[in-house]
Order: C-alpha cells, then structure tokens, then sequence
C-alpha cells in the first residue's frame, strides 16, 4: 500500500472522532418510481404503472445524512414542519443523528422536491419530470428558536457546515449573530450557498459548483482555464478563504488556496454518470469531516473527489458508506497532492494576473 492511500485510509478512520454541526435548509427529496404502460390518448404522454414512493432528507439533511453514514457525530439544525414530509424525515433523521436542533413549526410547510422515474421493466429509471413545493414563510419565533439551537450546537462543534438553500434560515447575519452568542469559533466553518455565498467571509472554505462560480463572477469558464484561474483568485481573495474547492462536473474539481498553485484535480472513475442528486452535498460532507480529522486542503478535495465519484452513480439521494469511500481509495493510483503518476493524480497551473470583480447572483 503507497504512502498516499495509508494517509487517507487513517484520515477516513479518524471521521468517527469528528463532531460535525450541519445547519441549513431541511428538504424532503421524494421520488416517485414507475413502469411505462402506454402512450395516454389524450395527450402525447406517457401513462406511468405506479410503483413505490420513497422520501429521503435533501438539502442540508442530505449533507448531514452523508457525513453520518461515514461515522462522524453528527448534530443537525434546521426546521420541519409538522407535516406529513415533516414527520417522515424527521424520523429518518433521528436514526443517525441528533436532531435536537431541529425545531418543528407547525405553520411551516416543509418543501417537497418530488422526482418521477420511469423505465421499463428491463431498464433502469430515468427522471421524466421534478415537481417542487417550495417552503412556506418562516415565522420570526420559528426562526429564533433554530438560531438559539445553532448556538448550542456549535459550541462543541469540531466542524460546522452552513447549507443555505435560499430559505432565509441560515443567513451571514444568522451565522454572525451565532458565532457571538456561542463565544467561539469552531476550528473549521465551511459554507455551501446556492444564492449567497458573497456575504459569507472569513470562513475556512467553500464548494461552489462551476454554473454557481459564472454567475458570482460574471464570466463563462468552459474550457478556459485562465478564465477560472482568475475566477477562483477572485472568490478567495473577496471571501478572505484559506480555501476554494470549486466542482465542475466531468472537468474533476480546482482547488485553490492563497499562495499555492491551483490543484486541478480530475475525476475518479467514469464520466458516464447516473444521477448528479446531491452530489454537492457529499463532496461538502466528506471535504469538511476530512478536515476536521486533520488532511491538508489537498487530501480533503481528494477524499470528497472519490465520494463524489462514488455517488453520482447512484440513482436518487444517495450517500457513500466508509467501505465504498476505502475500496474507492484502494482501486485508485492517485499518490496524493502534486504527483504525476497517473490520469487520477492532480495537475497543477500556477497563479496568473488578473482579477474579475464578483457580483451578487440574483436570487
């Protein structure tokens, strides 16, 4: 076994002594499964036979979801209604987690994002349609109840991870106010804002997708290296970072700290992917709960690369079992940050001029 892979396997054993906090946006993700049967003759669509519904946590419960099948103690903050959905994550929640901080308001409505699949009875299930039932508003007593249980909660939090959706639940003002209540500061802070990631600085990191760093910046990337290479500049320094891991798809990721060159890191495994659900939350969870068990910027972006690549082949809401995570590592070449063994080990371009102002992405 090389150097590299006794390195991260020792890392992915620490997860289970990591204290992690994830606080965000609670989301029932349903998906809805069926046979085609025939084409309708009303309307040039297809009649689906019904075959089984299944609600799993997205959003921030995924995340939490993820980091909690890896073994870590994990403590999730958010808010539920006392809803049907509601109930059902609730509990699943609570199966592997502590949910203390999950406040449930009984005029809230939890939101629904509903997937149907359809496929023969030889196929495998494709998405045909998503039907999203967004949350209600958010009442200012329901609000400060999950702010006073951010609070509790990261006062013995190794890692907090902020997953803002958009709700208005987790907030840069939020985040404030409960850093100062608790009197600390957790040894790593890391965000994952869909709407806005330019209010949130001095944090330890973030994870942004590709479309999400085009928008902040005002640039298109594609192929363009340079392009990115003064985009990711541009976010670490307006951010104030230690580190950007920037996601971009089959492209593999880009990470980048201050005074480093930038470490692009392929992807592991095949491009040819079966469903993308979620698969920003488990590279947040494994990128955090690698940190806080002591792996450089480098051999987090890595760890959360192998479970990426694991779990965009899953159907659904899925997340990565240690033994997944370990076998991944071991099937892999990969010798660690800056080598060049093979087509799994990270390139690396060093810093160029130029900057790009960010601007807020519109809601």
């Amino acid at each position: 076994m090389t150097d590299a892979r006794h390195r991260y396997r020792h890392l992915v054993a620490r997860f289970t002594r990591v204290r992690a906090v994830v606080a965000g946006d609670l989301v029932a993700d349903e998906f809805i499964y069926g046979r085609i049967d025939r084409v309708s003759r009303e309307a040039p669509v297809l009649i689906l036979r019904y075959g089984s519904t299944e609600i799993v946590p997205g959003g921030a419960g995924n995340a939490a979801s993820n980091a909690a099948a890896l073994g870590a103690r994990v403590s999730v903050v958010g808010l539920l209604g006392r809803d049907s959905a509601g109930a059902r994550l609730s509990t699943t929640l609570a199966a592997s987690m502590d949910t203390r901080g999950v406040v449930r308001a009984s005029r809230y409505v939890t939101p629904v994002k509903t997937r149907i699949l359809a496929g023969g009875v030889h196929s495998a299930k494709q998405q045909v349609v998503r039907i999203d039932r967004a949350g209600s508003a958010i009442a200012p007593a329901a609000h400060r109840r999950v702010e006073a249980a951010l609070v509790r909660a990261i006062a013995r939090a190794d890692v907090v991870v902020l997953s803002d959706y958009g709700s208005g639940l987790i907030t840069p003002d939020v985040w404030q106010r409960a850093r100062a209540a608790a009197g600390r500061v957790p040894p790593f802070v890391l965000v994952d804002s869909r709407y806005g990631l330019s209010g949130y600085t001095g944090l330890t990191a973030c994870t942004p997708n590709e479309p999400e760093v085009e928008a902040l910046v005002g640039v298109r990337i594609d192929d363009r290296i340079d392009v990115l290479e003064r985009a990711g500049r541009t976010l670490l320094d307006e951010l104030g970072c230690r580190a950007v891991l920037v996601t971009r798809g089959s492209r593999g990721m880009a990470l980048f700290e201050p005074d480093r060159p930038t470490d692009h890191i392929p992807i592991v495994g095949s491009d040819e992917v079966a469903d993308v659900t979620g698969a920003g939350d488990t590279v947040m969870a494994v990128f955090a709960l690698s940190l806080a068990a002591g792996a450089s910027f480098g051999e987090a972006a890595r760890l959360a690369n192998y479970a990426g690549g694991l779990v965009v082949m899953k159907r659904g809401t899925a997340t990565v079992t240690t033994a997944e995570l370990l076998e991944a590592i071991d099937a892999s070449s990969d010798e660690g940050p800056g080598s060049r063994s093979d087509g799994l080990a990270a390139t690396r371009t060093r810093s160029r001029g130029g900057r790009v102002r960010p601007r807020k992405a519109a809601r």
